[in-house]
């Protein structure tokens, strides 16, 4: 697609991800690449924008991330974040040590409106700040333009060759006017127009999908969550009957999803799709026994999962193209998207196998934060109830079973998670937590019931919030509401006899359990 771009290039920070998506709130399209990036790829994506990413190393150190000094000469502006900021002003001739005083949380900030990064910025702001080191000398040609009680420099600005080094994070939601300083970065100094919207998405999406596909047939990797359905009505309005959406049961559903997730998108649906339920429940009953390991677990499923689709392919005859769910996410956290580790390789991303038998795997949505696959969902006139559905991992409970999968196990747990969305619906919380689920521990306890001695299973409780699934904070469910969850699981669940409640954020956790 034709279309202005922001790059984030990323230096390991935690929030890279973060940049990206709140570039995007400015209606601007923004990707994350590795420092070890090519400058000659830079040059060829013709940026609007560059935007250099915080990272836990020292700049001044001889094995530290670092890039060419060419990116500030290229009259593309840039703004250094953090690590960014440090590494900018070292490359110019700046100089960054060790800081006296160490700067970590809400911090008040100074600035100077007149820096056209601060317009309508109030000149004393709360921003976020973690950092080791400081710029104790800014580079030839920069201005300070920011400080703070314990940071002589706090921003840096060289307006003329649009160069701007920030030290705290403006992109963490602690930073009370961080968005208004990113704006003021994408929409007046890098002059972009702000056109990227969903609808011209949805539209522009719809024409190349169907310029690539032509006549050929299509199969779509339909799970029933957020991401394939919207993948799903996405192709099917670009090229029809050519589509057939297969739907794996891999027996790692949901209590009774299969059979609604078949309801909707099935013949009697109201998508009348061409649609296609495979039964796999013991194949990957087969495939898991014995595994323990989350990332293996991971490789498996998404082996089978194209396994699965190769022989569905083979019963309808030339499939061209497979079409998959996955987001941009799903991308930076399998390690392919930027610098920072791998967290965990999603099933559809860093687990699939070498070979595929497809000409070609479509995935639509890999740009998208999920936030932005919801907008797209109700661009393509998708109901709302669909849309904001609780979020499933295409792994399904494969991953909220710590340790080896097995049938007891997962019915143990589809019967758990049933309770506690019912409950959580009756209490009226289902329209404000983001995400809520159970999960089965690998930990087994003793306890009493009935006069009884029992070493059973331990349940743990999940509900998040989050905008950008990026992080996320644990929601306080009221206690009396946690309480009728608890006694219900275990009077009603065979198999457990302790249930415990999550508070964990992420960072430092994941919202998944593996």
């Amino acid at each position: 697609m034709d279309r202005e771009k922001v790059i984030v290039i990323d230096f390991g920070g935690q929030y890279n991800q973060l940049v990206a998506r709140r570039i995007r709130e400015c209606n601007v399209y923004c990707e994350i690449y590795s420092y070890k990036t090519d400058i000659e790829k830079i040059k060829e994506m013709q940026p609007k924008g560059i935007i250099l990413t915080g990272g836990p190393n020292s700049c001044y150190e001889a094995d530290s991330p670092t890039y060419s000094r060419e990116l500030f000469e290229l009259g593309i502006p840039v703004l250094g974040l953090c690590y960014g900021a440090q590494l900018m002003m070292f490359l110019l001739g700046g100089k960054v040590e060790k800081a006296p005083v160490r700067e970590y949380g809400k911090t008040e900030v100074f600035v100077d409106t007149s820096s056209q990064l601060f317009s309508d910025v109030e000149r004393e702001t709360i921003c976020w700040m973690s950092h080791f080191d400081y710029i104790s000398k800014v580079a030839p040609g920069f201005d300070i333009c920011a400080h703070t009680v314990d940071c002589p420099i706090a921003a840096a600005q060289n307006p003329t060759k649009g160069l701007y080094a920030i030290q705290f994070h403006p992109e963490v939601l602690h930073t009370k006017e961080g968005m208004k300083m990113l704006y003021n970065f994408v929409r007046n100094i890098c002059g972009c127009s702000g056109d990227w919207k969903m609808d011209s998405f949805v539209e522009n999406a719809i024409l190349s999908i169907r310029k690539k596909v032509g006549t050929g047939k299509v199969l779509c990797a339909l799970s029933g969550g957020v991401d394939s359905s919207v993948a799903a009505v996405l192709l099917s309005k670009a090229v029809g009957k050519q589509l057939t959406c297969v739907f794996v049961d891999h027996g790692l559903l949901r209590k009774n999803e299969g059979d609604e997730v078949e309801a909707v998108f099935g013949p009697d649906g109201p998508y009348q799709l061409n649609f296609i339920r495979v039964n796999a429940k013991d194949r990957y009953y087969k495939k898991l026994a014995g595994v323990t390991e989350p990332e293996k677990k991971r490789k498996i499923i998404g082996e089978e999962f194209i396994r699965v689709f190769e022989e569905e392919a083979e019963k309808i005859g030339a499939v061209d193209y497979l079409i998959q769910g996955t987001i941009y996410p799903d991308v930076v956290e399998s390690g392919l998207g930027g610098e920072s580790a791998v967290i965990k390789s999603h099933h559809n991303v860093g687990g699939l196998p070498d070979c595929v038998n497809f000409k070609e795997i479509i995935e639509p949505l890999r740009d998208l934060f999920k936030d932005e696959v919801r907008k797209a969902g109700l661009e393509l006139g998708i109901p709302e109830h669909l849309v904001f559905r609780q979020p499933f991992p295409g792994p399904g409970l494969g991953i909220r079973i710590i340790g080896e999968v097995t049938e007891e196990k997962v019915r143990i747990v589809q019967d758990a998670d049933a309770i506690y969305r019912e409950e959580i619906a009756k209490a009226g919380l289902d329209k404000m937590i983001g995400q809520y689920f159970a999960a089965l521990t690998n930990m087994r306890s003793v306890g009493v019931m009935g006069d009884e001695r029992t070493y059973d299973y331990a349940v743990a409780l999940r509900a998040v919030n989050t905008v950008d699934f990026m992080t996320a904070e644990a929601v306080g469910i009221s206690f009396d509401v946690l309480q009728t969850v608890m006694s219900r699981i275990i009077n009603e669940v065979k198999g457990v006899n302790r249930v415990l409640y999550d508070l964990t954020s992420k960072p430092p956790g994941t919202i998944e359990f593996e």
